[in-house]
Parts: structure tokens; sequence; C-alpha cells
């Protein structure tokens, strides 16, 4: 019998079927663009962009980093960019109190410089105890960051009863704790000027023995996390969104907007809380009058310039933040370039200007009329790329 074989192929003939390729996708600009100018980031992006590209011409030593001994001898790194982070740290994590308040209570809460005021004078009169300038802390440093958080949430609650049950408005109602705020600090310790002798109480202004981070970076990164956790894993930015937008409507669909209002300005206690710790702890002692001072003009500045509607309603803690660092990015940059100090605050009024103006009905208007032309002239020129 033959046995059956398989007819063999010359290799030649083989025929190498392939799948027929798909076309590459080509990148929709109109509609990345298009996204660029709605995104809330915008705004803040391109003024740090802006900032960094003129140092970056002007400077680029301002970009170095260092790594070696600071003035206690501990290796830690330094540099205008670490600056930045170190020094807008309480800004920044104020910036997430402010953003929910705003966002809440259609207002601003200026109040919290005087509040800082309260919470580090609270800190150290624990830490000190009787004394007034102690080698060692008196007290634990945790029961005087409890005290001093007690101390401003009470505070934030105050305010928030004042705006939430009250109905008055967050400016004029926190303008109370804005004028009787500091005489309120420096009553606590009554009217002494405590200095903490022992080093461990700078740790959390300065630096942590054998880390080369500044400590006020790392606590404003757990703040970060915590916030979005907060957020990410509650309705409460969606409640404070709410009743931010419509505070009627959002009654309606089962939200307690008095609660809500009352919620954000604690929130905003704690990050007061936490910002008089690293204010106290930067130099060891408190001057009631100037510690903090004209911080919360910083704060509101933060939120606008982070895109955040000052009226309430749509907000974004990261753009926030990031407009805290903007502020923090231009005021390093006019101390490096020499500038007074006491004409900061001008360059700040220019910023202030630039948003009212960008904000303002008319402008809108306009950017919304560039962009309809805008968008027909790509459509155009994409029918003739077809």
């Amino acid at each position: 019998m033959e046995e059956n074989k398989t007819p063999e192929i010359n290799p030649e003939e083989k025929k190498v079927v392939q799948a027929p390729s798909k076309p590459a996708k080509s990148l929709d600009w109109k509609a990345i663009f298009g996204k660029m100018l709605h995104s809330q980031m915008l705004i803040p992006v391109v003024a740090m962009l802006a900032l960094l590209i003129f140092n970056l011409v002007n400077d680029p030593s301002f970009f170095a980093i260092k790594y070696g001994p600071n003035s206690v001898g501990d290796n830690v790194f330094t540099g205008n960019l670490i600056t930045i982070f170190d020094k807008g740290a309480e800004l920044a994590i104020l910036a997430i109190g402010m953003t929910l308040v705003t966002a809440a209570c259609g207002g601003q809460d200026i109040s919290v410089g005087a509040t800082i005021a309260i919470a580090g004078s609270a800190i150290l009169r624990v830490v000190r105890g009787s004394e007034i300038s102690p080698d060692t802390l008196q007290n634990p440093l945790i029961l005087g960051f409890l005290v001093g958080c007690l101390a401003v949430i009470a505070c934030g609650a105050f305010n928030g009863i004042l705006v939430a049950y009250f109905k008055i408005q967050p400016m004029v109602a926190t303008l109370i704790l804005f004028t009787a705020g500091r005489s309120i600090a420096a009553w606590i310790n009554q009217n002494q000027l405590p200095n903490i002798k022992d080093p461990t109480f700078g740790y959390y202004g300065g630096f942590i023995p054998g880390v080369p981070i500044a400590t006020p970076i790392i606590i404003s990164i757990i703040c970060f996390i915590v916030i979005a956790l907060v957020l990410r894993f509650t309705t409460l930015g969606l409640y404070a969104q709410s009743v931010g937008i419509n505070e009627q409507s959002s009654r309606l669909n089962g939200i307690n907007p008095t609660l809500i209002k009352f919620i954000t300005f604690v929130i905003l206690g704690i990050c007061v809380a936490v910002c008089g710790l690293i204010k106290v702890s930067r130099i060891s002692t408190i001057n009631y009058s100037s510690v903090a001072k004209d911080i919360e003009m910083d704060a509101i500045l933060a939120v606008a310039l982070g895109g955040n509607a000052l009226g309430g309603g749509k907000f974004s803690i990261k753009a926030s933040v990031l407009g805290a660092y903007v502020i923090q990015l231009l005021t390093t940059t006019l101390y490096t370039k020499k500038v007074n100090s006491a004409a900061i605050s001008a360059y700040k009024a220019i910023v202030v200007i630039i948003l009212v103006v960008i904000s303002a009905p008319v402008v809108r208007e306009l950017f919304a009329k560039l962009k309809v032309k805008l968008s027909k002239k790509m459509a155009r020129a994409g029918k003739k790329v077809a």
C-alpha cells in the first residue's frame, strides 16, 4: 500500500496573508486645543510657565539645586526651587480650605491670618508651660497642636455659624476675627513673646535630622493626599459645589447647605492650625502683629488664579494649590531680582488686575467670539486638507 503523502508546497508559492493595515489616527488638534481652552488649569499653568521661562532666560542659575550642609551641619537640598516649595507650603495648605469655603459659601474668609496667629500662640502657650523661654518642651508638641486645632476650629465654627445659620456674607462675618484675632493671640500669652529653645520644636518648620527635604514640604504633601482622599471617597466636594451653584436646588435634593458651609469652615480651621504650627516652628517664637500678615489676600489670590469662581460653585483644589505656588514663584523671583519687599504687593496687585479683567463678562464674551471664529477657520482648514 502506498502511503498518503501531503504534497510539498514550494516556499516561493506560499502567500502570506496580511491583515489590512488600519490607517493611523491623526491627532485631533481642534479637540485638544478646545480642551486646553476650557481647562481650569490653563491660567495657573500659563502663569507658571511664563515665570519659569523668564527665569530661565534671565538667570539659568535660578534652577540650581545644591546638596550640602546647612547652618546646623545637616546635609539638605537648597536652592530657589526648594525655597518655593518650602515657603509656599503654608499658602498651598491654606488654599485648600479657602477653596472649599469659596465653593460652598460664595465668599472668602479674610480672618485666616489672624487665626494663624491664634493657633501659633495657643501651641506656644501649651509647649512652654509656665516658662517663657524653656530649654525643653514642657508639654508634648502633639498636645499643643491639638489645642491649637481646637482653638482655630472654634474660630472656624464661629465664622461658619455666622455665615451658614445667620446668612451673613463671609467677608463681613470673618471681619470680626480679622479685627480681633491678633489681640486674642496676644492675650493667650499675656502679651509675652515666648521663645522655645528646644531644637526639636524647629523640626516642623525646618529640617528633621537625616531628612534632606524641608519638613513643610512633607507636611504639605500629606495634607494634599488627605484632602484628595476625602474628596475621592466622600461626597463633600460634590455637595460643596452643589450648594455654591444653587443653594435652594441643593436643599430640594436632600443636601443640608447649612451643614456643608459649616463643615468647610471647620476644614479651613484645621488647615489654619497646620499653618500656625509651621509658622511658629520656623522661628520658635511669634510676633502677633506680623505673623502671617496679608496671607489671607494671597490665599484668595491663589483661589482666583486657579480659575475658581469667587462667587461659589465649581472648584479645583489642584488648580488652587498650583496658583499658590505661582504666587510663591513670583515672590521668590522678585526677591532674587533685589526688588524691595514693600513693592512686592504692587506686583501682586497687577496680577489681581489681570485676573479681574480676564474674569469680566465683556472679556469672556470676546473670548467666546474668538473661539467660534477659530473653530470655523480650523474646520475650513480641515476640509481643505481632506
